[in-house]
């Protein structure tokens, strides 16, 4: 038997007369995931419902581990399809299905039936009554808990009827493309690429940039970020990263302005720059993975004196988060590995020996002043010399 499976969401159930594009588009971030599955697949909508099944040989562990990538899916069912040739045939089924399933019997079960078929000859109370009695009197050793069973078995009595007693977890949150697009600034440490997670999680497509600074960082750093931004595109979809090189605004930021300002003074530029490809690509906003207090350029001054620089909203998911709990997601998510990697980004070379911790706006636009004479220009030719390219986690595999 090819494998069948019922599709569980969340958030998405509350979402009204707009509902059917929340589902369209969790339908859609689900055909992205199984490309990387073998196998052909059918996805199909009924009211409240999504349901998938293989339509060739497949390997089960795989279609549920990409399906666990999908943002929208609350939980993943394997399911069997029951043949409605009368109630009797129904119960057959059922003590089949728990003999099959469970060789050790010697547990507490459940009956959750529900009808959304009104006109099906029981009511929800008397087929959990009568498929709990034909189990029992099938398996004398089992026994009946409403409260908290081992076994939950689950019968949906719809336009077909539905068997199952596993619901796997999903990641949750809505579907990739609902919530508009934002702009990520993709480093290679281990925030950035949790922070794009996060928001992709909330429904946002996100886009990338990545501020690069040859030859004094290598091709391998900037590789490294490639990869992350491919990890994180099994989750967020394709991602257009776009790769700035950054070396002669940081040089000149180097020689003109005080070194304890170079990282905000950066970080300001970095800034405009993203904001400028974001509205380009229309992107409603810029994510970074900054974190409260983490480092010194992360202060409530220092994100103060970044933000000002910014017309369109700064998203910070791991804002309130500390540095184990940013790991975790990192792990969970199979970035840190790479973010690990002792490749050092432009940020990292060029850090002074005693940064500021609370920067003065003042003092900091006065010291940019310097820079007046080049960095139009050289902002100019940072955009106009990006490197775009489109990252899928396909290509990997």
């Amino acid at each position: 038997m090819l494998p069948a499976f019922l599709i569980k969401y969340a958030e998405i159930g509350v979402k009204g007369k707009n509902r059917y594009l929340f589902e369209d588009a969790l339908v859609q971030q689900m055909k992205y995931a199984l490309k990387r599955c073998e196998g052909e697949f059918a996805i199909r909508k009924t009211p409240g419902r999504i349901y998938l099944d293989a339509l060739t040989e497949c390997d089960f562990d795989e279609v549920v581990e990409n399906l666990q990538t999908v943002f929208g899916i609350s939980g993943i069912c394997p399911m069997i399809y029951v043949e409605d040739e009368g109630f009797e045939k129904l119960k057959e089924t059922v003590v089949k299905y728990v003999r099959d399933t469970y060789p050790d019997r010697n547990k507490t079960f459940k009956i959750m039936a529900r009808r959304a078929r009104k006109n099906y000859p029981l009511d929800t109370m008397e087929l959990n009554a009568s498929l709990g009695e034909a189990v029992l009197d099938a398996f004398p050793e089992m026994t009946v808990d409403v409260h908290n069973p081992d076994i939950y078995l689950y019968v949906e009595i719809r336009e077909k009827i539905y068997l199952y007693s596993e619901i796997i977890p999903g990641p949750g949150g809505m579907p990739v493309g609902t919530n508009g697009k934002a702009m990520l600034l993709l480093s290679g440490g281990i925030d950035s690429p949790v922070a794009g997670y996060m928001i992709s999680k909330r429904g946002v497509k996100i886009d990338a940039v990545y501020f690069h600074a040859p030859p004094y960082t290598s091709d391998r750093a900037k590789q490294k970020v490639i990869d992350l931004a491919r990890q994180v595109s099994k989750y967020s979809g394709p991602i257009y990263l776009h790769i700035i090189n950054f070396t002669d605004i940081q040089l000149a930021i180097y020689e003109k302005c005080p070194h304890e300002e170079l990282t905000i003074i950066m970080r300001r530029y970095m800034m405009k720059i993203a904001e400028t490809i974001a509205k380009e690509t229309e992107c409603l906003g810029l994510i970074t993975g900054e974190s409260i207090g983490q480092v010194a350029s992360q202060t409530m001054h220092s994100l103060y004196a970044t933000n000002e620089v910014c017309t369109i909203p700064v998203y910070r998911p791991c804002i309130g988060l500390d540095k184990q709990e940013i790991v975790e997601i990192s792990e969970k998510i199979h970035t840190y590995e790479t973010s690990i990697l002792p490749f050092e980004d432009c940020c990292t070379i060029f850090v002074a020996k005693h940064p500021v911790t609370k920067p003065n706006l003042e003092y900091i636009k006065r010291h940019e002043e310097n820079l007046k004479d080049v960095i139009d220009g050289l902002m100019e030719t940072a955009l106009s010399t990006r490197e775009t390219i489109v990252v899928r986690c396909e290509d990997s595999v």
